[in-house]
């Protein structure tokens, strides 16, 4: 081999090809050693403004829950953004995707409208993050998304989805208006329908940022804002604080927020999070596991909840979200770690104020998107390549059954034209054969389309993941058991 060979095999062309069979999971030590260089080349490769705008595909959920925790005292912002930027980094490099961390919604959604205190904020998510992490340390978890149907899944996916779409229009009629004497030039409809008129003129094209221009145009106004009010964020260094909470607030925050949080996060940030990473990233469905995403969970909060981080998530909305806007390796969340890094640590909780000025009528419309294309990954509810083999083996024995009786009393009626007849029969025998198995194919895709609009339905209508989850696990059961005892009557029907 010569020596222009071996560089070759040493150094690919295609850093990601090189290190195919080793992750930051496998074997840490090897992976470092072996990946360093390629690594950082392919970053450099990857940096561009499409990967800088997906990194912001998923403000639309993250600033306005972390601007109402902050304002109220809830949550340390210095906190939040500097494990928030160490999360994003980390999940980085393990993941090899674009995958998002966003704020644990039906945790601020109960700190909010019961005034929990910070103590009971973060216990929340240390319970929380405790038990995804046991179940995701335990594989048991992977039973969970084994025995779920991919109908089911794609219902929590579209639901989800609507649920992001209705708080995007909740988050835009929030504060603005048509003209009148309340209407305000930072924070209107006018923005809200610019904004959208600007992402789907450019939705299919990578190479304009949307997001990343929707966001710069909100820092101006921002910023602007501010600056009239005398309000601008200081530089200065900021660190994490330790939080203890005390068992009260544990178990007030465990049994208020935690419970109603965990199937949240085991369906929509955990086993939908990793169907979708399947369909949008194949190559990397060997390290985007469930358990793997149930563990960085729960690493997230068992680590940063202690130091006054608000409650942290994956989530298959945000990587929908970040995957539209134009993200499509690991450098988009990297730079979105970076710069959560910085600005959490030079900035911190002076933040606040800039932050509660930025355009919700511009952040609703980068809502909306990312719920629109976590609703649209939905579309493929169905997996009919593992057409039941019984039922079309049923089907075979059936029309062979029927064909043979039919040339029998052909040639009884006319033996001359036999092997005519015969063709005639087994051509008649294969078109029915055929009939039968894409009608079966049909039956499956309206009891799975069924399937998919009861979970999301009942998850839209009673806000709950769970519900949605048990809504449809139900419904498939008992749809079992009508196709069960249909399958044995028609069998007994035909021996007789």
């Amino acid at each position: 081999m010569s020596s222009h060979e071996i560089i070759q095999v040493v150094e690919p062309s295609d850093p990601q090809d090189s290190n195919r069979d080793v992750s930051l999971w496998h074997n840490p030590l090897l992976y470092l050693y072996s990946s360093s260089k390629e690594r950082t080349l392919y970053i450099i490769k990857n940096v561009s403004l499409s990967e800088i705008s997906g990194s912001l595909g998923d403000l639309g959920t993250l600033l306005p829950i972390l601007v109402s925790l902050a304002i109220t005292g809830q949550i340390s912002l210095t906190s939040s953004f500097i494990f928030g930027g160490l999360w994003n980094i980390i999940s980085g490099f393990m993941f090899r995707i674009p995958m998002c961390v966003q704020p644990m919604k039906a945790i601020a959604a109960v700190a909010l409208s019961a005034h929990l205190t910070k103590g009971e904020v973060l216990s929340a998510g240390i319970g929380v993050g405790a038990m995804i992490f046991a179940l995701g340390i335990t594989r048991t978890i992977r039973l969970v998304g084994n025995w779920t149907p991919i109908s089911i899944i794609r219902g929590i996916q579209l639901g989800a989805g609507i649920t992001l779409i209705i708080k995007a229009a909740a988050l835009v009629n929030q504060r603005s208006k048509w003209g009148g004497s309340s209407w305000e030039w930072s924070d209107n409809y006018e923005w809200a329908l610019v904004s959208f008129i600007f992402v789907f003129i450019f939705y299919s094209s990578r190479r304009i940022p949307t997001a990343l221009i929707l966001f710069l145009l909100g820092l101006i106004i921002a910023l602007i804002k501010v600056i009239n009010k005398k309000t601008l964020p200081s530089v200065s260094f900021n660190y994490p604080e330790v939080v203890v909470p005390t068992s009260d607030e544990f178990k007030t925050g465990f049994l208020s927020a935690s419970l109603g949080q965990l199937p949240l996060t085991a369906l929509n940030s955990v086993i939908a999070l990793a169907s979708l990473a399947e369909d949008l990233f194949p190559k990397w469905s060997r390290i985007v596991t469930v358990e793997k995403i149930s563990i960085s969970i729960g690493l997230m909060n068992l680590i940063g909840c202690f130091f006054g981080s608000i409650p942290y998530c994956h989530g298959s909305g945000g990587l929908a979200g970040q995957y539209r806007f134009g993200a499509r390796t690991e450098v988009s969340i990297l730079f979105l770690g970076l710069f959560k890094l910085l600005v959490g640590i030079l900035f911190g909780g002076t933040l606040t104020s800039l932050l509660n000025y930025f355009p919700l009528s511009i952040l609703g419309v980068m809502l909306f998107v990312s719920g629109l294309e976590l609703a649209v990954a939905a579309r493929n509810y169905s997996n009919t390549d593992n057409y039941d083999d019984e039922t079309k083996k049923k089907n075979s024995n059936t029309d062979n059954d029927n064909n043979n009786d039919e040339i029998t009393k052909k040639n009884d009626n006319d033996k001359k034209n036999s092997n005519a007849d015969n063709d005639n029969n087994n051509n008649y025998g294969t078109i029915k054969k055929n009939s039968n198995i894409y009608n079966g194919v049909e039956e499956i895709k309206r009891r799975d389309f069924t399937l998919m609009v009861i979970t999301a339905g009942l998850l839209v209508g009673f806000s709950n993941d769970g519900i949605g989850y048990v809504g449809g696990m139900i419904a498939s059961l008992l749809f079992f058991i009508y196709n069960f005892f249909n399958r044995k009557f028609y069998q007994s029907s035909t021996i007789v």
